[in-house]
């Protein structure tokens, strides 16, 4: 199965240099960002490039999460806040072969027409909004090492 990873909405430096640290870290082989803007744009996209290269990973940045749909055409996508009514499981995962999983760059959240261009899951036994970094890190190791808390 394919892991496609994707930071959306994000104006922060820091929390895009972040994630593309853990993504890599984590062996996960491309990083797509869509909706950058402000100083993650002028100051981050080049850093993680530099990053991306060094690891021998893709960097992609595209306009919005639709284009990201549409180039990847991935099975499923599963947009993660902990405000979802249905909790993601390793079940979601069966008989995929390309899952792109989608983090909010922003405090916020995903808007409505975000939200309805997949699927919105939570993380079981997370109760409180945590930073999509942590998130990604806890969801993308358990998946890659068949970790328990995906019940």
């Amino acid at each position: 199965m394919e892991l496609l990873i994707v930071l959306h909405n994000v104006s922060s430096t820091q929390r895009i240099i972040d994630f593309a640290k853990l993504i890599f870290n984590l062996n996960i082989n491309h990083f797509i960002v869509t909706k950058v803007g402000g100083v993650a744009a002028q100051a981050g996209v080049p850093e993680v490039s530099k990053i991306a290269y060094k690891n021998n990973k893709s960097f992609i940045i595209l306009p919005d999460l639709k284009d990201a749909i549409e180039l990847f055409k991935p099975d499923a996508v599963y947009l993660f806040t902990q405000s979802a009514e249905k909790k993601f499981t390793k079940e979601l995962l069966k008989d995929k072969n390309r899952v792109m999983l989608v983090f909010s760059g922003i405090e916020t959240g995903f808007n409505k027409l975000e939200l309805n261009l997949g699927e919105a899951v939570k993380i079981e036994g997370i109760s409180n909004e945590i930073s999509s970094v942590a998130l990604a890190g806890i969801l993308v190791y358990c998946i890659l090492n068949d970790g328990n808390i995906l019940h």
